[in-house]
């Protein structure tokens, strides 16, 4: 007999069948017991008869969270969570689980939820919870969507190297590990091997890869290592092309995780709202709001300007453009009117910035004297320069962080959340 999953059992009432899952609760009434069985798609009512002396006698070995497969007949019960139970007629014990569970797994209503640590130290059983469920199916459908805009538009996915012989981009905040007899560095992002497929002619590449920052912060934002999405793009007029593109993908993910996972989801109309950095800090100065980084925005001020924005033009996005080069890596390209102003980006998202983007500098002469204005070591940027010492076309991309696109779609507390094994300054197990 085939294994049914729990969300189909509705289709088969009054058939035999074979189902697997977690006991969710047991409840004991003597002479009828019942059990609630939970497998990733739903959770089943189980009745167990007197008359089934075998599997009757065995219910009062059980505990919370052991794995069952139970064969039974499925029978329509008005009172049964759905409309119908099923009624046990064997049962195998294929994991008998300890009796005290380190964290609660079946969430009573008004109960407190564990301490985030405790339950990241016991990370798999948390994701055990109903309401953990839908978070990474919602990655799945997210990236697929995104994979979809990808595909249909000429892109060519690339695998970069997480180990690097120098520090990428700024220098800063870098892990650095022993690589037999010198030193190594974890990629910040795959930022210089993007650029260097457009020198190799691609054109058009995307890609999906951990990311590592060595930045000790300690907020519901920032991880030490997370999964970024980027894309690179060559023949660009300017960054507002790849804004462009960037609205399509989201666009694409966000329907297909409504249409894949049923949740509700607004699904945001192009184009997004895009407002100058400068004129920013103007519209939040009126509002009252202090700025703490002249160059860039605080959390606060991302929140706030994301609330303007959703109730001026009802956007959840809003595109911040234009950032002053004291905040932008010395590889983002220069207004020529304006050189103080990059052709960058930032993408936000609920009151959270979710993408960094920019049209980067493809000319060499231009590239090394950003760096020596940034103190960078042209030494070092040797083997980063020569991508574009050949002939190279005008191109830009974006990092993405699908972490915080679904931490804020779920409307978790934080990344952590929305992260299969969180790193932070402090967490490496498990």
């Amino acid at each position: 007999m085939e294994r049914t999953l729990l969300k189909d059992l509705g289709k088969k009432i009054g058939e035999d069948v074979k189902i697997f899952g977690f006991i969710h609760a047991i409840r004991d009434q003597g002479g009828i017991k019942f059990l609630q069985l939970r497998d990733f798609s739903g959770i089943v009512q189980i009745v167990v008869l007197k008359s089934e002396k075998e599997v009757f006698d065995a219910v009062k070995d059980l505990s919370l969270e052991s794995v069952l497969e139970i064969h039974g007949r499925v029978k329509e019960e008005k009172q049964a969570p759905g409309g119908f139970e099923v009624q046990a007629m064997e049962m195998k014990i294929l994991s008998l689980a300890e009796p005290e569970l380190p964290i609660p797994i079946v969430e009573e209503k008004g109960a407190e939820e564990t301490e985030l640590t405790k339950r990241l130290d016991w990370r798999w059983l948390d994701l055990r919870k109903v309401s953990k469920k839908h978070i990474f199916p919602v990655w799945t459908a997210l990236e697929e969507g995104f994979r979809k805009y990808f595909l249909s538009n000429g892109f060519v996915q690339i695998y970069t190297p997480s180990l690097m012989n120098t520090a990428s981009e700024t220098g800063a905040d870098v892990f650095e590990v022993k690589y037999f007899e010198r030193k190594a560095y974890l990629a910040q992002s795959p930022q210089f091997y993007k650029q260097m497929a457009m020198s190799a002619g691609m054109e058009r590449v995307f890609m999906v890869g951990p990311v590592f920052r060595a930045e000790p912060s300690f907020t519901t934002r920032h991880l030490t290592e997370f999964t970024g999405w980027d894309f690179e793009v060559s023949y660009i007029n300017d960054h507002f092309d790849v804004m462009s593109m960037e609205e399509d993908m989201i666009i694409s993910g966000f329907r297909e995780v409504r249409e894949r996972t049923g949740i509700e989801l607004e699904i945001p109309s192009k184009p997004f709202p895009k407002i100058g950095l400068r004129d920013a800090k103007k519209i939040l100065a009126e509002k009252g709001v202090k700025s703490e980084k002249p160059f860039d925005l605080s959390p606060e001020e991302e929140r706030t300007l994301s609330e303007i924005f959703k109730e001026k033009e009802g956007s959840d996005f809003v595109f911040l453009t234009d950032y002053p080069v004291e905040v932008r890596p010395f590889y983002h390209m220069r207004y020529e009117d304006d050189p103080d102003t990059t052709k960058s980006f930032d993408l936000l998202y609920k009151g959270v910035e979710i993408t960094t983007g920019a049209q980067r500098e493809h000319r060499p002469e231009i590239l090394k004297k950003q760096a020596i204005e940034k103190r960078m070591d042209l030494k070092t940027l040797e083997g980063y320069i020569n991508f574009f010492r050949y002939g190279c076309p005008p191109h830009g991309g974006a990092g993405i962080g699908p972490g915080r696109i679904i931490m804020r779609m779920l409307d978790l507390p934080t990344v952590k959340e929305a992260t299969f094994l969180p790193r932070d300054v402090k967490r490496l197990t498990p």
